[in-house]
């Protein structure tokens, strides 16, 4: 039984701060070798960017894989650190590393499946940071690519997480120039060569006016016969990106050539027949 009376209060308290000043100065050191080693990290890719050894998606790519990688190491670092401060043998931890991994053998093959995945991923270079892809059900722009998780961002501003075990399949629209697809009606009435020759023309100086378009934009003709519109049909080749934007300037353009030269862009119209008493029929539009 201890004995309160002659039990020695002042070194447990002096104990007691040597200890909790020793675990503040680890996680202070921590959070400084952390920041310092990010910045190093960031600094390196900056430099391979700068030289033009790597393109700028796998640059931010790669960064934020080794930021991943860093921050694990050191998480252990700290908890092997915390172990020797408590008298703990660091071999306790060690153990208990290899019974989790003895757990994730049995239990967690989906976390082996993701880093394997991951791994594979990066390798084949199939999707970088920044990329615009295609991943089953989620389609929009890639902010991380790591060793558990993918995540990409849709165009609706969510940040959708993906194991990368789910990800059996990627279109990736980044690669390469991306073509920008404009269909435009007109009227039956209005004559084709006529309508084809005016969008070439709005074609010719939205190409003048873009340095991002790669190629075109041309009319390839007559896409289709709709129920009450010939349909028009203008292709583009872009940079990656400016596909959308290079689309909205043709339909404007078009649309405002349409109407200075008189050419109809037609618009659905409902028929309804009534019949009277006596079996007439009037025909109103």
């Amino acid at each position: 039984m201890i004995d309160l009376h002659n039990f020695n209060w002042e070194a447990l308290l002096i104990d007691t701060g040597i200890l909790a000043f020793k675990v503040i100065g680890i996680f202070l050191a921590y959070s400084i070798v952390k920041k310092l080693g990010f910045k190093v990290v960031e600094q390196t890719f900056s430099k391979l960017l700068i030289r033009k050894e790597i393109s700028e998606g796998r640059a931010l790519t790669l960064q934020k894989l080794a930021e991943n990688i860093f921050s694990y190491v050191l998480i252990f670092i700290l908890a092997a650190s915390l172990f020797g401060i408590f008298g703990l043998p660091v071999a306790s931890l060690i153990a208990g590393a290899g019974v989790i991994g003895l757990a994730i053998g049995f239990g967690a093959q989906g976390l082996v499946s993701d880093v394997v995945t991951g791994f594979f991923l990066l390798l084949e270079k199939q999707i970088d940071v920044n990329d615009y892809v295609t991943v089953g059900s989620f389609d929009g722009i890639v902010e991380s690519v790591g060793l558990r998780t993918t995540q990409i961002r849709g165009f609706d501003g969510t940040l959708n997480y993906i194991p990368n075990r789910d990800i059996t399949s990627v279109s990736n629209h980044s690669r390469g120039n991306m073509r920008a697809l404009v269909d435009i009606g007109i009227s039956y009435n209005d004559d084709i060569d006529r309508a084809i020759e005016v969008t070439q023309r709005v074609c010719d100086q939205i190409a003048a006016e873009n340095s991002v378009i790669a190629e075109g934009p041309n009319v390839v003709g007559v896409q289709a016969l709709g129920t009450s519109e010939v349909v028009l049909r203008v292709i583009a080749k872009t940079e990656n990106g400016e596909q959308w934007a290079i689309e909205r300037r043709l339909r404007k353009a078009i649309k405002e050539a349409f109407d200075a030269n008189g050419i109809e862009i037609p618009f659905p119209h409902q028929v309804l027949i009534q019949k009277n008493d006596s079996s007439q029929e009037k025909l109103l539009g």
